[in-house]
């Protein structure tokens, strides 16, 4: 059985640093919520960009050449293989569109920061707690001594 008094330099260094690493991690994921709450209610439109980026449409099968054909308005003819492509991007398109209409990025990214800031305060709080308790436990100890 080891003794606490033979190493009491690196017990108190490694019971402060534990302390303050629960504590950081506490004040990291309290600061992220208090900032999910600001940008929810407060500043609206701070999320605006990351709504209009994910709106951004998947790219047609055709390359740069034909659709500039296309643009110029000169004749040209796809393949068989090049109008079952696009008409597999047509379709793919129309269902990506769907989809978009029913997910709000916005929103799923708020949950996924809510569930890290969330194991942020859980896994930071009992750190902090245990051994800051340990340590007021034991300077209480020595003070009564």
């Amino acid at each position: 059985m080891t003794n606490k008094t033979h190493y009491p330099l690196i017990r108190t260094i490694y019971l402060y640093l534990f302390a303050l690493l629960g504590l950081t991690l506490l004040v990291i994921g309290g600061v992220r919520f208090v900032d999910m709450g600001l940008k929810a209610f407060v500043f609206t439109k701070a999320e605006e960009e990351e709504r209009l980026i994910y709106k951004t449409p998947p790219m047609a099968p055709i390359g740069e050449k034909r659709l500039e054909d296309v643009e110029n308005q000169k004749d040209f003819c796809l393949s068989d293989k090049q109008k079952a492509e696009f008409e597999m991007w047509l379709k793919d398109y129309k269902n990506w569109k769907e989809r978009m209409s029913k997910v709000d990025y916005v929103t799923s990214r708020r949950h996924r920061d809510a569930s890290l800031n969330l194991a942020l305060i859980l896994i930071g709080l009992p750190l902090y707690l245990y051994h800051w308790l340990t340590i007021r436990k034991e300077t209480k100890n020595k003070e009564s001594d």
